[in-house]
């Protein structure tokens, strides 16, 4: 690989279907080198797979890296995209026991847990409840699943952005506009009308893409999904947000002692409206072993974001190993 480029495309070594119970089964696959250090990557969203892009961001001659599609979303089924899914299965706990299932049935011992965004909340759980299980952390677009963030991702940022919120906030009968909106959301995309399903998930996308970043080169990405992703993407991020991450508020935090003694490298960027730096330096502080990159022209994984991913994947397996 010369610098920080992608690593060469690459199939899996391994796939498969694992059946996690509740009717569900999660869709992972392996990638690199069955004997390299094991890792797993933990897409964002709720309900953002990875794509086969995601396979490069790894060196193959030093990892076997796991990649794992999350319950209701990418190639695991059922989606969450049917208004009548049933998601009371899919929350937090399901997630990490699903994590766990799939470790024992690779036959991992030790993984070294990698992800971006949600994945980063769902991954700092996953190791306070498993520090034993885990090696170290790369964490990049960094969240905590607090009920602040969500009221700033739903609420707030209406300040910053007030001609999209009022677009985002239309659709939503008036009598909700008040309250949560997220679970307003979730009531709308969980209904019997499909072309309203279609507007909500369209809605959320859009609102999702205005606030990821201030940087003047941003790019909208969701809006251009097709409407079975948008509305798995939606129904979900709209569940979970709707639950406050099926969390403790500030559990996180609270727990972060647990994993004080594994090494971690945190990436957020400069202009990440959509989670502002305050999570990530609060985290950095609480954490001795941990080493906090701030990319000064990224949002919420944009800009040269990846290469900051790519150096720090590069360098945990010495830290970890």
């Amino acid at each position: 690989m010369a610098g920080m480029d992608l690593y060469a495309p690459i199939e899996p070594t391994e796939s498969g279907h694992l059946d996690v119970g509740d009717g569900h089964s999660v869709y992972w696959e392996t990638v690199g080198s069955p004997d390299g250090t094991p890792l797993v990557w933990l897409h964002g969203g709720p309900g953002a797979p990875a794509s086969a892009g995601t396979r490069r961001y790894f060196d193959p001659a030093q990892y076997r890296v796991v990649i794992v599609d999350q319950r209701g979303c990418g190639r695991s089924r059922p989606l969450a995209s049917d208004h009548q899914a049933d998601l009371t299965t899919n929350t937090t706990d399901h997630l990490i026991r699903d994590l766990e299932q799939l470790r024992i049935h690779l036959g991992i011992d030790q993984w070294i847990v990698a992800g971006v965004s949600w994945g980063v909340t769902l991954g700092l759980v996953y190791a306070e409840r498993y520090p034993e299980r885990v090696l170290g952390l790369v964490l990049a677009a960094v969240t905590s699943g607090r009920l602040r963030e969500t009221r700033w991702i739903t609420r707030d940022m209406g300040r910053v952005f007030p001609r999209e919120w009022d677009r985002f906030v239309d659709l939503i009968p008036e009598a909700d506009r008040a309250g949560d909106l997220s679970a307003a959301y979730a009531r709308l995309l969980a209904s019997p009308d499909e072309s309203l399903r279609t507007e909500a998930a369209l809605r959320w996308c859009e609102w999702e893409d205005n606030h990821v970043s201030l940087a003047p080169d941003h790019t909208p990405q969701l809006i251009h999904e097709n409407p079975t992703w948008q509305q798995v993407f939606a129904r979900l991020v709209t569940h979970y947000f709707a639950h406050g991450c099926f969390l403790a508020d500030n559990e996180v935090l609270a727990n972060l002692h647990r994993i004080t003694h594994l090494p971690a490298t945190l990436i957020h960027g400069r202009h990440d409206v959509s989670g502002p730096l305050d999570t990530a330096w609060q985290l950095h502080k609480a954490w001795p072993t941990s080493h906090l990159v701030v990319v000064n022209d990224a949002g919420h994984f944009t800009g040269t974001m990846l290469e900051e991913l790519l150096k720090a994947l590069n360098a945990i397996k010495g830290r970890a190993t």
